[in-house]
């Protein structure tokens, strides 16, 4: 992405009224939530769950963008339409959650640092969102 691409894209972000809608739930989280509920707790329980959030009617009339999780990215509609082009068509920037989770920083007893930038499969997104670790009484 070159710069003008990525002002334009922060841009588009806060424009006007609306939103950002994080649907970066790990499965084990939603996992967890389902069970509580007594809802199955697989991939197309997930699936069908995250299809009725990006079908919302007039959804983007209020988000502008959506943080997603790995899973989510492959995900399809029931009539086989990809969630990301569902997204994209209702004039939604798609981001992905990129850390994988926090590890100890070699050298630096008690730091952290998080992974998941190697990794990441989203290279072509939009929005990357990154929580970095931070020691325990950083500002």
């Amino acid at each position: 992405m070159n710069t003008q691409e990525l002002i334009n894209t922060a841009e588009a972000l806060v424009a006007g009224d609306k939103g950002l809608l994080a649907m970066d739930e790990s499965n084990p989280t939603c996992d967890k939530r389902f069970a509580k509920q007594g809802i199955p707790q697989t991939e197309e329980a997930r699936r069908a769950y995250r299809e009725l959030i990006i079908t919302t009617p007039r959804l983007g009339e209020c988000i502008s963008g959506t943080i997603l999780y790995d899973e989510t990215i492959r995900q399809q509609k029931r009539d086989g339409t990809l969630f990301i082009k569902a997204i994209i068509d209702a004039g939604i920037i798609p981001g992905i959650k990129v850390d994988i989770g926090a590890k100890d920083l070699a050298g630096h007893p008690g730091e952290k640092i998080t992974e998941g930038w190697t990794d990441c499969a989203a290279a072509s997104r939009n929005i990357l969102k990154w929580a970095p670790a931070l020691p325990s009484g950083a500002r």
